[in-house]
């Protein structure tokens, strides 16, 4: 992989789950959600409707405003995808949000 490959994500979505802030071992908040995305894309210059859910994860700071969040609140995410461990899917790391 090169040095400049780039991991990052941008999608605005609403908060459909919310985990209880834990902590991890080396007493960082951190939070679980579930994010839900729904929009009208253009794909070989025609429209589709677009549904999306992604399970993602913040630490820190993020994770301590994300708890304070509505569920079906709509918010403009940014960060990056990681596969955690044996999982199959992605995880979107939450590194900022407004």
């Amino acid at each position: 992989m090169s040095a400049a490959a780039v991991n990052q994500l941008l999608l605005t979505a609403c908060v459909a789950e919310l985990g209880a802030l834990r902590y991890t071992p080396a007493g960082l908040p951190a939070i679980d959600l579930r994010l839900e995305h729904e929009s009208t894309v253009t794909e070989a210059a025609q429209p589709r409707q677009v549904k999306a859910a992604i399970k993602a994860v913040a630490f820190g700071a993020v994770a301590e405003r994300l708890a304070r969040q509505e569920l079906g609140s709509l918010w403009r995410f940014q960060g990056f995808l990681a596969t955690p461990g044996t999982a199959k899917h992605p995880v979107l790391h939450i590194q900022e949000f407004n």
